[in-house]
């Protein structure tokens, strides 16, 4: 999903220049895992801002050249290690229907909830949205790996609806996805308040008031008096 921090960071320190990206395929899998294992377990004990790649080395049994060799940033070993343990072979199945759109939107939601409330999810998590807002480059990457898909798989639910009528023809899907999915972001960067079933129900609850397929004339319809033809 989508998160825009308020709180602005300075960039990762950077290693040494390299004149062309590496190639991943050439790294060696067992240092890759152990720098990735070192990496996120040290986020979660000592926090984003004083991670450092030479601690990363020093946990994982590695030169910290080797790290620079292979990424440009703490950032970037980072957003590796996170995306390797995050991924699911399953994800691509998409969003589960039922039937009732709904149930649907909050089981999923209820799921998230759980994930984010997980220390060893959160950390590193937060970690990488909150460098995000300081590092343009880290926020494509962090966007396009991360939070773009979780959206995409909410568009593509809604969008199912939708076709079946369910949803309103005019309605813009992304805009309602994240009717949802930025009141989430918002609470849980800023620690407003908690990250809980009934909050994540009521999301769901209000984006759906707005966007639903109602007859003209149905008190619960949002639309003005000029659209009940439309």
């Amino acid at each position: 999903m989508g998160t825009t921090s308020p709180h602005a960071t300075p960039r990762a320190t950077r290693g040494p220049s390299t004149p062309k990206s590496p190639d991943p395929a050439r790294r060696n899998p067992r240092s890759q895992q152990a720098i990735f294992e070192a990496s996120l377990d040290l986020v979660g004990k000592v926090g984003y801002e004083k991670l450092t790649i030479e601690a990363i080395a020093a946990q994982a049994g590695v030169g910290k050249q080797t790290i620079y060799r292979w990424w440009p940033s703490k950032a970037a070993v980072l957003l590796d290690a996170f995306t390797a343990t995050v991924e699911d072979p399953d994800y691509d199945a998409g969003f589960p229907d039922t039937g009732d759109l709904a149930a649907d939107l909050k089981g999923v939601l209820r799921a998230t909830v759980d994930e984010f409330n997980d220390p060893a999810f959160e950390a590193p998590y937060r970690a990488l949205a909150i460098a995000s807002a300081g590092d343009p480059e880290l926020a494509h990457s962090f966007v396009t790996r991360l939070s773009e898909r979780g959206v995409q798989v909410y568009m593509d639910r809604l969008r199912t609806a939708q076709e079946a009528g369910e949803i309103d023809p005019r309605t813009d899907l992304r805009i309602a996805t994240e009717l949802m999915l930025s009141p989430f972001a918002q609470r849980w960067l800023t620690r407003s308040g908690p990250l809980t079933y009934a909050f994540t129900d009521a999301l769901v609850d209000h984006a759906l008031r707005g966007i639903l397929t109602r007859d003209p004339g149905d008190p619960g319809d949002l639309r003005g008096p000029g659209d009940a033809g439309a």
